[in-house]
């Protein structure tokens, strides 16, 4: 059910406890002041209730691959997991699923904050992260030269940081982008933004029409785009060049302290 993710044991933030959660489809890497496994796992049976509650409801939430109309439908105070794919599907053009690793991971992530002052999770790359240190969050780009060569400096302060491909993972993309990286602080806007640029990227030429375009969508203060060997990024973050063999593994969050500036 799960693939291996052995990147995984690379990633140890200083100060914080690292630990998975899985549940059916869902899997999550977790890191926070303190083993939180319990209700870890009581929040995503919460968010997964919400997503599939609302799936039965309205099957179209899962299939659509555009906005839903009847708004009112899909903004329950109760499902707020639900509310926020909606709200980022608006603003991106795009379906309400392509938010959904977003809007868990910080549905659970702003659960654990009741109980930790510092959680960062991650959730097949897609991350939501709220940090009182800058981290340093590399960029997986597959077969690229450029893949974990660049990383984007986080924080301090509460993001998403998501990135969809054409070219790696199971995901489906209309692009052909080998990474396609959004940060907000609306983990779910980011996810659907990541989708949505690479979309619009099938080769290296696209990439500056795709940034122009996501510079316009309220709420997103960077994205990044790797195509072959070809970078192109817009936004307030610092680009970091990283070693070639990073202490932040492919889109996971790291300590900003042991990464060298070049």
């Amino acid at each position: 059910m799960f693939e291996p993710r052995e990147y995984r044991a690379c990633v140890q933030p200083t100060g914080l406890v690292s630990f998975d959660v899985q549940v059916e489809q869902t899997d999550l890497m977790v890191m926070a002041d303190r083993r939180l496994v319990e209700l870890t796992s009581e929040l995503v049976h919460n968010a997964r209730r919400q997503l599939l509650d609302h799936i039965t409801a309205y099957p179209e939430f899962r299939r659509s691959m555009r906005p839903l109309d009847d708004p009112e439908a899909h903004l329950a105070e109760e499902a707020p997991v639900v509310r926020w794919m909606h709200q980022a599907a608006l603003r991106t053009d795009t379906g309400p699923m392509a938010a959904v690793a977003g809007a868990v991971s910080e549905y659970v992530g702003r659960g654990l904050l009741e109980h930790s002052t510092q959680v960062i999770i991650e959730n097949g790359g897609d991350i939501f992260l709220c940090t009182k240190v800058p981290r340093v969050v590399s960029i997986f780009a597959g077969s690229s030269s450029l893949s974990m060569r660049l990383g984007l400096r986080i924080g301090p302060g509460t993001f998403g940081v998501c990135t969809s491909s054409g070219t790696v993972g199971h995901s489906y993309s209309m692009g052909r982008a080998d990474a396609a990286t959004v940060v907000s602080p609306d983990a779910a806007l980011a996810d659907a933004a990541a989708t949505a640029l690479g979309n619009r990227v099938k080769t290296a030429a696209d990439i500056q029409a795709a940034l122009d375009w996501v510079r316009t969508v309220d709420g997103i203060i960077h994205a990044a785009v790797i195509v072959d060997e070809t970078f192109g990024t817009w936004g307030e973050l610092e680009v970091v060049p990283l070693a070639a063999n990073p202490d932040a593994p492919p889109g996971r969050a790291g300590d900003a302290d042991p990464v060298k500036e070049g």
